[in-house]
């Protein structure tokens, strides 16, 4: 299985106020842990209240955080996040890769004043050296189940692509609890979720784009790409718009019922037609951030058996993967449209030295909701359909993602 964890390539292309931000392919942080034989160590120590919480009210309502007026923390799962790119910060430009992220709406980056071992292993942001840092005083916050993330926020100048935007404000980390941070590929985090769902580092900064009219349309859409092919792309965002070469059919409008996270309701989820999970309805959280689908255990752990998915001790589920032809399919209903996952799609093949181990990309997690029963839908389902999210009105689009556009193109220039 071919990962490239590095260097990015710049913004390719720009043209009436569409933005593209190459994404890049990493392994995840818990791939990179089974790989080296520590992820049981990991798992054993840092459960039940690490990760996959992040949806949920890690604390009672009512408990004091580390910013006034904020009674609770969302904690981040970035033991799954894949896909990152490229952003600058400063004058000069300082680089750093982030995860562009649905499920969060903040802005943060390691500081060189952090003193925790992941910022060593990291880009740091040098306030020192910026000609246009503007210091903002303020700290902040975010639990992270063993310890907390601490920073101090600021102002800068802030470059993604070719665009440019001015006095954004984001967090410095000087604390980084944790080895996740330790092995994590991407220095820090962009938020692209709503303003109501920011620790208070200020305007999100999607929400700068538009305010500061960079883009033409208050859209930005993602392609994940499942291209093997080296000279493939391996992910895109775009800023501004959609680019109808990366989908096929119709797009799927889905309301917004949140203004928060990017969460729509979903009428159900059915294995090989027959057995129908949340028959009166769920709600689902789009996250770019994560990789895998997530659900209440209960229901997980029923389709887990039907795909014929053994249990290990540290609660991920193995498949045998001369078996992957044969399993059936999960159908997923937005909005009245049906969007089917083979095997293929879900389940997640490795490399362990010679041997090929495969994994169900399903996990289970009750998350806290008010109303219906909370499920995550990740890389797993956005890497099949091409994702838009239109902040003009509050809805999230899906279209058959078109995979085979750049081995197409490639053959007819060959001809």
């Amino acid at each position: 299985m071919r990962w490239t964890v590095f260097t990015l390539i710049c913004c390719s292309w720009t043209a009436h106020g569409l933005i593209r931000i190459p994404l890049r392919q990493m392994l995840s942080v818990r791939t990179q842990l089974r790989a080296s034989n520590r992820l049981e160590d990991f798992m054993r120590d840092h459960q039940p209240d690490v990760f996959n919480r992040r949806y949920a009210q890690c604390y009672p309502p009512g408990i004091p955080s580390l910013r006034l007026g904020k009674s609770s923390e969302r904690l981040y799962n970035f033991m799954d996040a894949q896909y990152y790119g490229l952003i600058s910060l400063g004058t000069p430009k300082q680089n750093f890769t982030v995860v562009f992220d649905t499920g969060s709406s903040d802005l943060w980056v390691p500081s060189s004043y952090c003193v925790s071992e992941a910022c060593a292993m990291h880009r740091k942001f040098k306030a020192f050296e910026s000609s246009t840092f503007i210091h903002d005083g303020r700290m902040f916050g975010i639990h992270y189940g063993k310890g907390h993330m601490l920073g101090i926020m600021g102002r800068e100048v802030l470059k993604i692509g070719p665009l440019t935007v001015k006095n954004q404000e984001f967090g410095e980390s000087v604390y980084e609890p944790g080895f996740v941070f330790v092995m994590a590929k991407f220095d820090g985090v962009l938020g692209l979720g709503y303003p109501s769902l920011a620790e208070e580092l200020g305007t999100p900064v999607f929400d700068s784009i538009m305010n500061q009219k960079s883009v033409d349309q208050p859209i930005f859409s993602f392609y994940l790409s499942k291209s093997k092919m080296p000279r493939d792309p391996e992910g895109e965002l775009l800023l501004g718009g959609i680019d109808e070469a990366l989908y096929s059919g119709p797009i799927n409008w889905n309301p917004v019922t949140l203004k928060s996270y990017w969460q729509i309701k979903m009428s159900s989820i059915k294995v090989q037609g027959a057995l129908t999970f949340c028959p009166r309805g769920c709600q689902a959280i789009i996250d770019t951030g994560t990789s895998l689908i997530i659900g209440p255990n209960r229901d997980i752990l029923a389709l887990q058996q039907l795909i014929g998915a053994t249990p290990t001790s540290i609660g991920e589920y193995l498949i045998d993967c001369a078996r992957i032809s044969s399993l059936p399919q999960v159908t997923i209903t937005l909005n009245g449209v049906e969007y089917v996952l083979t095997a293929e799609s879900y389940v997640k093949r490795e490399l362990m030295g010679d041997h090929e181990i495969c994994f169900s990309g399903f996990q289970g997690e009750d998350l806290y909701s008010s109303t219906d029963p909370l499920w995550i839908l990740g890389d797993v389902f956005l890497s099949d359909y091409y994702s838009i999210y239109d902040r003009g009105q509050d809805r999230v689009g899906f279209a058959k993602a078109r995979h085979t556009r750049y081995a197409t193109l490639e053959a007819e220039m060959d001809r």
